[in-house]
């Protein structure tokens, strides 16, 4: 079935996503503020990482209306109120929104714009979707580093990498201070996790 565009849901749904991640991208640059503020700088990188992110996809998808240029579309929806105080629960409620996103919202909208004849549209939803679950996944992993006290120790030799300049440290624990930078441990990361894939080599004990 093909539609006209103006008188589509996909239109209504494209909104409704561009909606969402500059929303997205602002909580996440509120948490990176946040993070920052508590020494986590790897944590606060994380967070900016994603939230770049985020305003790619809402371009993608604002740039689906462009042929509607000049007008308003009118949405209703309910939106997150992620305020804590607790870094640890910004990454849960972030890992929360990005599975609702891949799990129900997108793979729905894409549906929609299948079924309403616009192809190019759904392999958008369909495949922001899927990165929505990468960061789905790198939230919940950090998350859980840091309730474990695994964030910048390990049971195992690994390497650590300074985000700031690159400086590498083999070591069970990342070092108080760079050596050559002097900046302080909220800057290393697990060599593997640079910069910010989970990869299956992550070690996390």
């Amino acid at each position: 079935m093909s539609i006209n565009f103006n008188n589509s849901q996909t239109k209504t749904n494209l909104m409704c996503a561009f909606a969402g991640e500059s929303q997205a991208r602002n909580r996440y640059t509120f948490a990176a503020s946040q993070a920052r503020g508590a020494k986590l700088h790897v944590i606060e990188s994380i967070f900016t990482f994603t939230a770049n992110q985020e305003k790619e996809h809402g371009e993608i998808f604002y740039n689906h209306l462009k042929e509607l240029a000049g007008e308003s579309i009118h949405i209703d929806g309910g939106y997150p109120v992620n305020i804590t105080d607790s870094v640890v629960q910004l990454l849960r409620y972030a890992q929360e929104n990005e599975y609702e996103e891949h799990d129900d919202v997108y793979r729905s909208f894409g549906q929609t714009a299948m079924e309403e004849g616009f192809l190019a549209v759904a392999g958008s939803f369909n495949q922001i979707a899927e990165i929505e679950k990468i960061h789905g996944d790198r939230f919940k992993l950090f998350a859980d580093m840091l309730e474990k006290n695994q964030l910048f120790v390990s049971e195992f030799q690994c390497k650590w990498m300074c985000l700031n300049c690159g400086y590498v440290f083999e070591g069970t624990s990342a070092p108080q201070q760079c050596p050559v930078c002097q900046h302080d441990q909220g800057f290393f990361i697990r060599m593997e996790l640079a910069p910010f894939t989970c990869g299956q080599s992550a070690q996390t004990v």
